[in-house]
């Protein structure tokens, strides 16, 4: 009798241990297999709204044209990258330990931090007086700041190594970037500074001749120079080719590619809207495009006078024109670099560039045989260069011949090239600097 009770407490017990391990198992297991789809609800219902603070443009065409599926395929595994992203930064903590701060007094500072190093800033409000992010490159870390509230000696600083983002285009401008080099300068000669570089939107005849004397190479203090435009200067290193981007003080966006941007007909041969200039080359497109009626398959918008900033409703124009274009003419204005140029990248337009050399001291063709565009041209872009507008009626009837198969291959050739490019910039920027500050630490 005694051990028959025995024996029914130990099934007791065995049959209350397996029922434990049961409900442990669809507590902890179960939980976890549904952790997926729950969060893959949160980032369905949490998709928009962050494309909106980021202030990315969405095609206008119509979205019934993605696949369901794809955005949320494509936000699981935006999510997997974040949480592998996560357990690097934790893996190299005290590996990030270089920082620089970018200081961005010209508009060309929200190409660099939002296009190229693919940055948020906070506010989004792009009338902020103050404005600031950060993003880790390899062992960088970066902080920027912008706004009208970044004024000489009236933030602190915190970080020994800089980035100063300058307007040397014109003479006001060059009063005002003096102003901010001067304060550098003394930043650097009490000690508070170590190293300073300089992103420079340069003079568009490559007269910089004003900023020879703060250069570090000349007896200054400004380590490292990117400057914008082909300047005769460059040579790999200590002074570096910049490219101009997109006009971002006009408010062009961060575009982000859509289904229906690589795959819709699209209606236009191609596109020039901007202004032209008496006795410029841009005469000479608008009439070679009149003379074969090519102005009729294209979407031409001409104005006679340089309007420096876009209303909402031309902005929304020349977005829908480069969206609509399966090529995009740039023509060469003062300088032959133009915002034109890679506005149409994010859209997936073509560049049609006139690739001649404009007057000014930039980088002589004898001398410099990729020049002009020779840091477009030294990465490979797929561009259509020619040198003479007469060669466009060619292009434009070769382009008749294409079918919709083979735009779309080249759309996708185009924006895979523009991201690569701008992803290979941010890291020589980070690698030149990494090499010269620290270097320069250990000397």
């Amino acid at each position: 009798m005694r051990l028959t009770r025995k024996r029914l407490c130990s099934l007791l017990i065995a049959l209350y241990c397996l029922f434990s391990l049961y409900a442990a198992y669809h507590v902890f297991f179960g939980r976890r297999r549904r952790t997926p789809a729950a969060s893959l609800r949160g980032l369905r219902k949490g998709a928009a709204p962050a494309r909106e603070r980021r202030g990315r443009e969405q095609s206008t065409l119509g979205s019934e044209e993605w696949n369901p599926w794809e955005g949320d395929e494509k936000n699981e595994q935006q999510h997997r990258f974040k949480t592998s992203l996560q357990i690097l930064n934790k893996s190299t903590k005290g590996k990030t330990d270089f920082r620089v701060q970018i200081w961005g007094k010209a508009a060309i500072g929200l190409y660099l931090w939002e296009h190229i190093f693919e940055g948020l800033l906070d506010p989004t409000d792009v009338t902020a007086q103050w404005r600031e992010g950060n993003s880790v490159v390899g062992r960088t870390h970066y902080s920027f700041i912008t706004g009208p509230a970044v004024v000489p000696g009236y933030f602190p600083i915190d970080v020994t190594n800089v980035v100063l983002i300058l307007n040397g285009r014109e003479k006001t401008k060059i009063f005002y970037a003096t102003q901010w080099l001067l304060y550098a300068q003394n930043l650097v000669q009490t000690q508070k500074l170590q190293h300073l570089a300089v992103v420079l939107l340069g003079n568009e005849h490559c007269n910089n001749e004003w900023i020879n004397q703060f250069l570090k190479r000349n007896g200054g203090f400004v380590e490292l120079l990117f400057i914008i435009y082909d300047s005769p200067w460059v040579n790999d290193v200590d002074i570096f080719q910049w490219p101009l981007g997109v006009a971002t003080y006009r408010n062009f966006p961060v575009v982000e590619a859509s289904w229906s941007m690589l795959h819709n007909e699209r209606p236009y041969l191609c596109n020039f809207l901007g202004t032209v200039y008496e006795n410029s080359s841009r005469q000479a497109l608008m009439n070679i495009l009149k003379q074969d009626g090519n102005d009729k398959l294209c979407w031409v918008s001409a104005r006679e006078q340089w309007q420096p900033q876009e209303t909402n409703e031309s902005l929304k124009n020349y977005q829908d024109a480069l969206l609509q274009s399966d090529l995009t003419l740039c023509p060469v204005g003062v300088n032959t670099e133009c915002y034109r140029i890679y506005e149409a990248c994010s859209y997936g337009s073509i560049p049609v560039v006139e690739d001649v050399m404009t007057a000014g001291s930039c980088g002589n063709a004898s001398v410099y045989p990729n020049a002009p565009l020779q840091l477009l041209k030294s990465m490979d872009a797929p561009f259509i260069f020619i040198k003479n507008w007469n060669e466009l009626p060619a292009v434009l009837e070769k382009e008749k011949t294409l079918i919709l198969q083979e735009k779309v291959q080249r759309r996708k050739m185009l924006l895979h090239w523009y991201q690569h490019f701008k992803t290979e910039l941010k890291m020589r920027f980070t690698n030149v600097l990494e090499s010269s500050f620290l270097m320069n630490n250990k000397g």
